[in-house]
């Protein structure tokens, strides 16, 4: 039986399925010593998993806090770009983590956008051009123990709404 964390009712494409390979073997991804394991067909769930190997252990033979960090990185990101598509901009703007206990196994941890989370994010854009949205996520091992929690905050705007604002800001520099 599969620990809940890896469990979908979602289905991987073929296009999901060649983006989560060439992820995989993105050098500054695979550095991190992170492997996706899942990739949905409409991008709104990955998993990850970040075994405890010679990459990615610490002086006292725990998984490194940065590989943690690391490996989590850019999919929230990732995945609201290749949901909202080109009209819009997202930018992975904060991050913080906080641990709670030494690993010594291989970890887990899966990212989910509900459809709730896309409309909310939508109405706010198209509301106010831009909005915020932080995301939390947890690294666990195959019982369900947290050993690390991660939060992200990213921006995202309609990219006519971000490219007035970027010349504004521009405009208001020559003018000093």
């Amino acid at each position: 039986m599969k620990p809940s964390f890896r469990q979908t009712t979602r289905t991987e494409s073929f296009k999901s399925w060649r983006f989560r390979t060439l992820m995989n073997w993105y050098p500054m991804f695979f550095g991190t010593g992170g492997k996706i394991l899942f990739w949905s067909g409409d991008s709104q769930e990955v998993h990850l998993r970040l075994r405890r190997s010679i990459w990615t252990y610490n002086y006292v033979g725990t998984i490194f806090g940065g590989s943690m960090f690391s490996a989590s990185d850019p999919f929230y990101m990732l995945m609201l770009l290749r949901i909202l598509g080109n009209k819009y901009v997202v930018w992975d703007k904060a991050g913080s983590i906080r641990f709670r206990k030494p690993a010594r196994q291989t970890l887990y941890t899966r990212y989910l956008l509900t459809d709730d989370d896309l409309d909310s994010i939508r109405q706010n854009v198209a509301a106010n051009g831009q909005t915020e949205r932080t995301f939390r996520l947890q690294w666990v091992d195959a019982n369900e123990v947290v050993h690390a929690e991660i939060e992200r905050l990213c921006y995202i705007a309609d990219k006519a709404h971000y490219e007035q604002r970027k010349n504004d800001r521009q405009q208001s520099r020559f003018q000093r």
